[in-house]
């Protein structure tokens, strides 16, 4: 964590990159806060009408190494389905536990399809 000037805003370590594939095989690019996304959740309707939900992505550390700051930044990309998305907010009393994202995709028939993109963030205090 950088802390700019007296009272200023602190500033987290820089986003890192992940990759997952969800339940129909398509590939995603993860950019993420490592010291505050612990998963990233999938869920899409299948063709038998089902819901699935499939972890996309694991952040790989135990938990955070330092302060997560005051703004949250995560995007997720995938080429295969011409999906690009980033989500940022300010959230200074580290309060935000979790985001959900609901992103359309055109289907097939005129319709369009919802892929549900759940981040959770990590729950521990820091050290």
């Amino acid at each position: 964590m950088i802390q700019l000037g007296r009272g200023g805003c602190t500033l987290a370590r820089h986003n890192r990159e992940g990759r997952g594939t969800d339940q129909l095989g398509f590939k995603y690019l993860i950019s993420y806060q490592p010291d505050w996304l612990k998963r990233i959740k999938v869920t899409r309707q299948l063709e038998n009408g089902r819901q699935s939900t499939k972890g996309l992505f694991r952040n790989p550390a135990r938990g955070p190494e330092a302060d997560s700051g005051d703004r949250i930044r995560a995007g997720i990309t995938s080429d295969d389905q011409a999906l690009e998305f980033e989500v940022a907010l300010t959230d200074p009393k580290s309060a935000v536990k979790s985001i959900k994202v609901v992103y359309a995709l055109p289907g097939e028939n005129d319709q369009m399809d919802e892929i549900e993109f759940a981040f959770e963030g990590i729950s521990e205090p820091t050290s």
